[in-house]
């Protein structure tokens, strides 16, 4: 039976349709890579040292590829997370009359969304910390079926991305390049430092799509609604403010609406996981910044503005549909807890935070600090 994502289709769709990079010279593409590799190297060091969390060196690959080349990447840890979801699809589809039929279709077509989608945010992300990362990123189309997730996961810096950024914004591109490593080497000491968080972030994500309504009628409802309360549509909805942030009304993105009332509540959870680890990278690449980084004040400022501003009407209502305004947000949010909590109990009380699942916040303590810190420090 046909795949309900046509994989193939999706990475041949994005890297059509994938904006070309920056400018730069075959000499200024090495020297960029080169820097990268040595930053990301650089940065194991400085957040060991900053953070005190102890992590094993070595043994996680850092990969600097071109926008293609993170699409690639994306689509074999995306289809490994999700295969449970779409095996169970896949199943209950087979008892409906036409189903091989249907199945092709529909694959082509979500090969043709998931494509879409790929190639829009390959332009927009500089790094990732892949944590459902296959051992290699599939060199062509054919060998996606090969791939296998590889326990340490593994780096990732969009090199063509960060020259694009670091020109827009006219910051010094060696101390810009430095800043990001050290933002995505957090991340990568946090799972390394911490063993039970991928299988916890893991287990969490397998309970959403457990929880996946698969009637396609029911689906469809569901769509309609989300489509009737977006900004404009529903008679109630008022469109973002001028940072780009929910003004209030209305609904987040689709994602929103078409959830379970089960899948709200595990979204709450990973809401506040994916808060922290995002605020605490963002305060790390600060904290470590001023001795390494010269000009991480006037890199951060000019970041923040560009991040509040955003882009084009299009651009902000695709992050509006997709939910990326509220990642936005739980940078910040993230980054008030973890400030508030290591000035309240030091960077040693703060690392409690890693002591299991039971010591993450909820989402109601990302928001109030002071009562994850009267829980856990009791």
């Amino acid at each position: 039976m046909a795949d309900m994502v046509d994989w193939s289709l999706a990475v041949s769709t994005a890297t059509r349709l994938v904006r070309p990079g920056p400018e730069v010279s075959r000499e200024e593409a090495g020297a960029a890579v080169a820097e990268l590799r040595r930053h990301a190297a650089s940065s194991e060091r400085h957040v060991r040292e900053f953070t005190g969390m102890g992590s094993p060196t070595g043994g996680t690959p850092v990969l600097v590829v071109d926008r293609p080349g993170w699409i690639r990447a994306n689509v074999a840890g995306f289809r490994t997370i999700i295969t449970p979801l779409t095996d169970r699809m896949q199943a209950r589809r087979s008892e409906l009359p036409g189903s091989a039929a249907l199945g092709v279709v529909g694959g082509k077509v979500t090969g043709l969304e998931v494509g879409m989608l790929l190639a829009f945010m390959s332009s927009r992300v500089l790094g990732q910390y892949e944590t459902f990362a296959p051992a290699e990123i599939p060199a062509d189309l054919s060998s996606l079926d090969d791939a296998h997730p590889a326990a340490p996961g593994r780096l990732l810096l969009v090199a063509p991305n960060i020259v694009q950024v670091e020109r827009e914004l006219e910051v010094d591109p060696h101390d810009f390049r430095l800043w990001v490593c050290l933002h995505e080497e957090t991340h990568r000491t946090q799972f390394t430092a911490v063993p039970w968080l991928r299988d916890h972030i893991e287990a969490e994500i397998q309970a959403f799509l457990a929880e996946t309504d698969i009637d396609p009628t029911t689906l469809l409802e569901r769509l309609r609604e989300a489509l009737g309360s977006l900004p404009g549509v529903g008679a109630g909805a008022s469109g973002p403010d001028e940072s780009g942030a929910d003004s209030g009304g209305g609904t987040g993105s689709l994602m929103d609406v078409v959830q379970t009332p089960a899948q709200r509540a595990v979204l709450g959870r990973l809401t506040a996981v994916m808060s922290l680890l995002e605020g605490h990278a963002d305060v790390v690449m600060d904290g470590v910044g001023p001795q390494v980084v010269p000009s991480v004040a006037e890199i951060r400022e000019k970041f923040q503005q560009r991040r509040a501003k955003g882009a084009g009407r299009l651009d902000q209502l695709l992050r509006r549909l997709l939910g990326l305004d509220a990642k936005l947000r739980q940078y910040q949010d993230g980054a008030v807890f973890v400030r508030a909590v290591v000035d309240s109990v030091g960077m040693d009380g703060f690392n409690r935070v890693w002591t299991s699942p039971n010591t993450l916040p909820t989402k109601e303590e990302i928001h109030n600090p002071s009562a994850w810190v009267a829980r856990i420090h009791k």
